[in-house]
């Protein structure tokens, strides 16, 4: 029985458990939105609702209980700035945890573990990409007709091709 026992070891000792929650809270609050397992992803959602609270409070002790537990300060900036402010109104829930597939070596079930209201951000984040991949693959494609256009203007055959053919 489990009686009276609270949290989860995750397969890990005491600091190595502490400093994996940490970088995932951390992450959460950052990128809005990870990837993880499912087992890790409930024991670092109450984390990161704590979080979310102590952003709402804004006060400079609940910014320096953030800043002792969060690994960077950009994540700190945006807690407070951005995040706090946008559940204002709301009493709790702010994460939600949604079940994805599985890992093959493993089997080991995969989660998002992401906030409330960031799908528009992370829409933006995609747009963005997508934007990013296409300029490269049209200066990627300007740069082969560059370089075909320079073959043919040198006669045709490039000088890798005449050695080998004299090595045959």
């Amino acid at each position: 029985m489990r009686h009276k026992v609270a949290g989860y070891k995750l397969g890990r000792n005491t600091a190595h458990r502490r400093s994996l929650l940490r970088n995932l809270v951390t992450s959460v609050i950052v990128e809005e939105r990870i990837e993880t397992t499912v087992p890790k992803a409930k024991a670092a959602r109450p984390i990161v609702e704590k979080m979310i609270t102590l952003g709402k409070r804004g006060d400079l002790a609940a910014r320096r209980l953030a800043t002792a537990y969060l690994m960077t300060d950009e994540a700190v900036v945006k807690l407070f700035d951005t995040v706090g402010p946008r559940f204002g109104d709301r009493q709790g829930g702010y994460t939600r945890i949604i079940r994805t597939h599985w890992n093959k070596g493993d089997g080991a079930d995969k989660a998002f573990l992401e906030l409330l209201g960031s799908e528009k951000i992370l829409d933006e984040k995609k747009e963005k990409r997508a934007e990013a991949r296409a300029k490269k693959a049209t200066e990627a494609k300007k740069a082969m007709e560059d370089a075909e256009a320079q073959a043919q203007h040198d006669g045709g055959v490039e000088p890798v091709k005449e050695e080998e053919d004299k090595k045959e």
